[in-house]
């Protein structure tokens, strides 16, 4: 099951009702992008260089965790990264800094997990040129900027495009609001790379693909982080799942091959869930993903089982964008 509206899923009379909307909506962002282009619109370059991370659909197709190892994985190769995104679901509209302990309610649930997993600086803004040259006053030590879900933010020049792709594809093929498209399918020929999230073979004209695997077998429990449980541990109690997330239901397939049975319960992305939400009967425990678990904390009394995932790329992704990287650097120097 996903949160998706049930008409982007096929080209029914609904979808085709909305089908002149979503021709205009595909003539204005056209039209956007070229006023970028032709400089028309402001482009705001930063004195880094700048790796989008995004994808053509509406929703989640797993952002996140991949700019979570891009970040670890540059970091690794000496490159002092700083994370900015939009903060989605947030209420500050200012450009700010997000820690570990950060209020989701302010800063959005992405920040946060971003800010707690990472270790490295994250920042939110609306413009998120702003909100880059903020965090590198702030951290003069960073040397690259990621941009999470930025693939539509084009006043913010980029030097690497990479776009995911989940198992969903592009659905109908429409744009929105009669399909997910916020941009053609041929934009992905554009880009520097395209990530396969569970999506089997690659889209006509896709060059550089790379497949994505989220991994993660051992859960933490939300009020005592430091007591870890495997799917044995789990096994045989009346357990409840939830995830708001952009497609619940890979979550929820991800539990049931770690030999989990559960009730599943499905919530739009970025849901801010209430103590109601999490009271069910018959619950021995509730399982969650990491983005859910940032805004849970303290609303049940029943256990409440976290499960971290980690994103595997084949072939090596950082790899690759390290070189591109090296390439810019070498450009630049001989300039």
């Amino acid at each position: 099951m996903s949160t998706a509206p049930a008409l982007w899923r096929s080209r029914g009379v609904a979808a085709w009702l909305l089908w002149p909307l979503s021709l205009l909506f595909r003539l204005v962002s056209a039209l956007r992008r070229a006023a970028f282009r032709a400089g028309l619109l402001r482009v705001d370059r930063l004195p880094v260089p700048v790796i989008v991370v995004g994808n053509i659909i509406a929703g989640g197709a797993g952002k996140t965790p991949l700019t979570l190892y891009l970040a670890r994985a540059l970091a690794a190769r000496g490159w002092r990264p700083l994370i900015v995104t939009r903060g989605y679901g947030g209420r500050a509209d200012a450009v700010h800094e997000v820690d570990a302990r950060a209020d989701v309610t302010e800063s959005g649930d992405e920040p946060v997990l971003l800010a707690r997993r990472s270790g490295l600086p994250v920042w939110v803004g609306r413009r998120r040129a702003d909100a880059a040259r903020a965090g590198l006053a702030a951290h003069p030590d960073c040397d690259l900027v990621l941009c999470d879900d930025g693939l539509q933010h084009y006043a913010l020049a980029r030097d690497v495009e990479i776009a995911v792709l989940d198992r969903r594809g592009v659905m109908n093929g429409f744009h929105l609001p009669a399909g997910p498209l916020r941009e053609p399918p041929a934009r992905l020929r554009t880009v520097d790379a395209v990530v396969l999230n569970g999506l089997p073979t690659p889209p006509e004209g896709v060059r550089t693909a790379f497949r994505m695997g989220l991994h993660g077998a051992r859960f933490y429990r939300l009020d005592r982080p430091e007591q870890q449980a495997a799917a044995a541990d789990l096994a045989g109690l009346r357990l409840h799942a939830i995830a708001g997330i952009g497609e619940p239901a890979r979550f929820f397939d991800h539990l049931r091959a770690l030999g989990l049975e559960f009730v599943a319960h499905p919530f739009p992305d970025h849901h801010v869930y209430s103590a109601q939400d999490l009271t069910f009967s018959g619950c021995d425990a509730l399982l969650l993903t990491e983005k859910d678990a940032v805004k849970c904390h303290g609303l049940s009394d029943t256990p409440m089982w976290v499960l971290p995932v980690e994103a595997h790329l084949d072939p090596d992704l950082a790899g690759y964008i390290a070189t591109r990287l090296a390439e810019l650097k070498h450009g630049s120097t001989s300039s």
